[in-house]
């Protein structure tokens, strides 16, 4: 189960016992991260963003940071050769002369498997238009199994645009890998979960609900995950216009729910939720957002094959000068 030279396109493309490898890795580097700050020195991360983005790239740029390593890349393509009308292939081949790991997010959904088959250092998908976000899917899961104890038996409910969310496709997908997973899905019908995502459920033997009612469900969840309506995906604005205050979580609708739920978002956030909530104990996204760094710096070390072995060696040779 090495992930070693491994890329991440999807969440499949790691087993459930990896990903768990993963979550391990990463709670180690929580409970002591000044154990792990010199494991990647030498080592260098590009960043390749063609997507505005915060909270991802600073989270990688952050993680390969503190384990001992360097960074390059482009926040925004217009500072890149693209301009020019270089090829993906191209750049890709390109920047695996000088990266050991490649991170990229593209607005194009498939473009990360196209670009991973030009890569010959580890790639690592940080979002590809509306199809999948695995990153995030770890950061999720890993937030999931630190604050509920384990990622079986819960019932999550998906809210808001569902269609477009590139996040809860990839969180569902994994979720699904677990038992007893129950899935609740809340979304107007023009923003519903895409046939494909309901049908591998179906194949896992998980159930499902849909609605449009979030007071309808709130009292029976154990986690809420909600999403923004993407403004970047629609080509109508005023159907955007019309949507995108569908759902708007407070205090009033928090009253319903379990004390001990969950309220997650992958931000950034718009009205989706109100600023009231972040004061509730229950509302965990900014954890959540920190959390994301943490695992990155354990799937960077997994894919540049860095082990606890290694780490251990580094220590005692240390503790010698």
């Amino acid at each position: 189960m090495l992930l070693k030279g491994r890329n991440l396109i999807q969440p499949e493309d790691f087993s459930v016992k990896e990903i768990d490898q993963i979550l391990e890795l990463s709670q180690k580097i929580i409970d002591n991260p000044s154990k792990y700050s010199r494991v990647c020195e030498g080592k260098l991360l590009a960043t390749l963003f063609y997507e505005p983005s915060t909270r991802t790239r600073l989270s990688f740029e952050s993680a390969m940071c503190r384990l001992g390593g360097s960074v390059v890349g482009f926040s925004e393509p217009n500072s890149s050769s693209v301009t020019k009308g270089e090829s993906l292939g191209d750049t890709i081949r390109t920047v695996a002369c000088y990266a050991d790991t490649i991170v990229m997010r593209h607005p194009i959904s498939g473009s990360a498997a196209e670009a991973a088959s030009y890569s010959e250092v580890p790639f690592i998908n940080a979002g590809d238009g509306g199809n999948q976000h695995p990153t995030q899917t770890l950061t999720d899961l890993l937030t999931i199994k630190s604050l509920k104890g384990s990622l079986e038996n819960h019932t999550i409910g998906l809210c808001g645009d569902l269609k477009n969310g590139r996040t809860v496709h990839s969180l569902v997908k994994a979720m699904a890998r677990y038992k007893g997973t129950k899935f609740v899905f809340i979304s107007p019908d023009e923003l519903k979960m895409p046939e494909y995502i309901k049908e591998t459920i179906q194949e896992q033997g998980h159930a499902y609900y849909e609605t449009n009612n979030l007071d309808e469900v709130i009292g029976n969840l154990d986690i809420l995950y909600m999403t923004r309506v993407q403004r970047e995906r629609f080509e109508n604005q005023a159907e955007y216009e019309r949507l995108k205050d569908c759902y708007i979580l407070n205090n009033v609708k928090l009253q319903r729910a379990q004390k001990d739920m969950l309220v997650m978002h992958p931000l950034p956030r718009v009205n989706e939720i109100d600023v009231d909530v972040d004061g509730d104990e229950r509302a965990v996204y900014f954890k959540q957002a920190k959390y994301g760094m943490f695992v990155r710096m354990a799937l960077i070390m997994k894919l540049l094959g860095v082990k606890e072995a290694q780490i251990s060696l580094e220590e005692k040779m240390l503790e010698c000068v």
